[in-house]
Formats: C-alpha cells, sequence, structure tokens
C-alpha cells in the first residue's frame, strides 16, 4: 500500500469514528441542526457544502474517465458527506493512463 492510501485510510478511520461519535449523541438530523445553531456554525457548514460541491463536481469527471457510474457516489456524498469521498479515492479503479512513478 503506497503512503497515500495509507493516508487516506488513517483519516476515514479517524473521521468515522468521529462521525460515529457525533450521531450517537445527537442524532444525524442534529448534526445538521447545529449547522444551523448560530451565524459561525452555519459558515462552517457553508463551507462543507461548497467543498464537497466542489469535490462532487471533480468526482463526476473523475469517476466517467474510469467508466464508473458516478451518481451512486453523488447521492451517497449529499447524504453522508466527505467520508463518502474519501472512501471514493480509496476504492476507485486505478487509472492506466497516468504513468506510474518510478519505484526508488
Amino acid at each position: 500500500m503506497n503512503r497515500s492510501k495509507t493516508m487516506l485510510w488513517l483519516v476515514l478511520l479517524s473521521f468515522s469514528a468521529l462521525s460515529f461519535w457525533a450521531i450517537t449523541q445527537v442524532g444525524y438530523l442534529g448534526i445538521w441542526r447545529a449547522g444551523f445553531a448560530s451565524p459561525g456554525a452555519l459558515q462552517i457548514l457553508g463551507d462543507l457544502v461548497v467543498c464537497c460541491g466542489l469535490l462532487i463536481h471533480w468526482m463526476v469527471g473523475d469517476a466517467r474517465r474510469r467508466s464508473l457510474n458516478p451518481w451512486p457516489w453523488v447521492v451517497a456524498t449529499l447524504l453522508g458527506g466527505s467520508l463518502v469521498l474519501l472512501v471514493y479515492l480509496l476504492f476507485r479503479p486505478e487509472d492506466d493512463s497516468q504513468p506510474k512513478p518510478a519505484h526508488v
């Protein structure tokens, strides 16, 4: 496993644990309600929506280049946020058109 995949796994596992804890504390809808609790929280929620929107746009193009149907990933990202994007990065097929770096 290369270093990028190892880092993605660490981020996914850590963020999954945080997300699981938050959902057990306040529920899925409670997370959304918290995003509207104050102007600062709303700004953070808006920032997350913008970032996930940009990443969904990138993911659709990337999935199509890899001959994948992007729409299940889009719907899942709208429901599960950046956790789904991390899973996509870990499990998308390798792109054979990209040159492989030489191993040192």
